[in-house]
């Protein structure tokens, strides 16, 4: 009987050493994901915290389902997907991606695909998760027993505002800038606003033109 509760002791110790091993490893990969995001040529590209219409199309508002996030192939070559993920600050992975990602192409992954996805592997049901308050959105590669983190992204609650979009101000830019035609910031904080619509799923780009429309009328623009 002690011999046995001394191997389980030990295997305790062993599994938490792995844990913390893990953990650090992540830690220390994300402060260099401006390098890996360059050169894998994945990056994070656009962000809705705070939806407050039918972003997903499935014809009702949800604040869950109808988050998105917007990951693109800046690279040029095609990229599988089936080794990257989605994180949020406290380090929770969201959803695993899957498909190919061809030179220049825009992937949406939006709250109710993550809850899909999450439902799929016997998880709680909490979507992208994205906090309207402030939070960080991690882009993660699973290499074996390796995570690392080759983009993130940080953002405010002005960001998180509804139906405010953070992203990229444009193709292949390093900057982001908001996307607020739909609920003007008119503040002086930072991000200042811009009057640029949200993107989802098309090249970045600030069209300050604003219309009432429908989530199936914008994916129609992008296929």
């Amino acid at each position: 009987m002690i011999r046995w509760w001394g191997g389980l002791i030990w295997a305790f110790v062993g599994a938490m050493a792995v844990a913390v091993a893990i953990q650090t490893l992540f830690i220390r990969d994300a402060a260099g994901a401006t390098t890996a995001s360059a050169a894998a040529g994945l990056r994070l590209s656009e962000i809705l915290a705070g939806p407050a219409r039918d972003w997903d199309g499935d014809g009702l508002y949800d604040s869950k389902s109808d988050e998105w996030i917007e990951v693109e192939n800046a690279g040029a070559t095609p990229i599988g997907l089936e080794e990257y993920r989605l994180a949020d600050a406290d380090r929770t992975i969201r959803i695993a991606l899957s498909g190919t990602l061809l030179p220049g192409e825009i992937k949406l992954i939006t709250g109710s695909a993550a809850v899909l996805w999450q439902r799929a592997q016997g998880l709680s049901t909490a979507g992208l998760s994205l906090n309207n308050a402030g939070d960080t959105v991690f882009l993660l590669h699973v290499l074996g027993t390796d995570t690392l983190a080759v983009d993130e992204h940080t953002y405010g609650s002005i960001e998180g505002g509804s139906d405010r979009s953070v992203g990229r101000s444009a193709s292949q830019s390093e900057d982001w800038i908001l996307y607020d035609a739909l609920n003007r910031y008119t503040g002086s904080g930072t991000p200042p606003g811009t009057g640029c619509s949200p993107t989802p799923g098309g090249p970045n780009g600030c069209t300050t033109g604003v219309e009432s429309t429908t989530w199936g009328a914008i994916k129609r623009l992008y296929r």
